[in-house]
């Protein structure tokens, strides 16, 4: 549980890291290969275009930053958990729910994100 627990960690600090050439870092250390991230806006596959993704949403919500939105809950190689996006100490503006799997060598091979708060238009 605490290796999923820390990968979780991990995988939100991937959203929250600015700098390019570090964010790419993180996601080489943390995402495997031929990992894929799906939520209702988008479908990555591969680190490229996970990367890519993650910029969007920096682009789209500048200054805004992920937290865990309570425990992490996890068995076998499968974590659950809520995030919430917003001004940091303030109110989430937009709140999701994750399903993260990590692959044998503890990378993330998948996470099912779901969007349960998103701000109106």
């Amino acid at each position: 549980m605490s290796d999923l627990q820390d990968l979780a960690e991990r995988y939100l600090a991937t959203w929250n890291e600015t700098d390019p050439a570090a964010r790419r870092r993180l996601v080489d250390e943390v995402w495997a290969e031929d990992g894929s991230y799906t939520d209702p806006l988008v479908a990555a596959e591969g680190r490229d275009a996970i990367d890519a993704t993650l910029g969007a949403v920096q682009a789209q919500f500048p200054g805004l930053v992920f937290t865990l939105g309570g425990a992490v809950d996890a068995h076998h190689d499968i974590a659950r958990f809520t995030w919430e996006l917003g001004p940091q100490g303030a109110e989430a503006l937009v709140v999701g729910f994750d399903v993260l799997v990590a692959d044998a060598g503890g990378r993330i091979k998948q996470v099912h994100g779901f969007l349960d708060k998103v701000p109106s238009a």
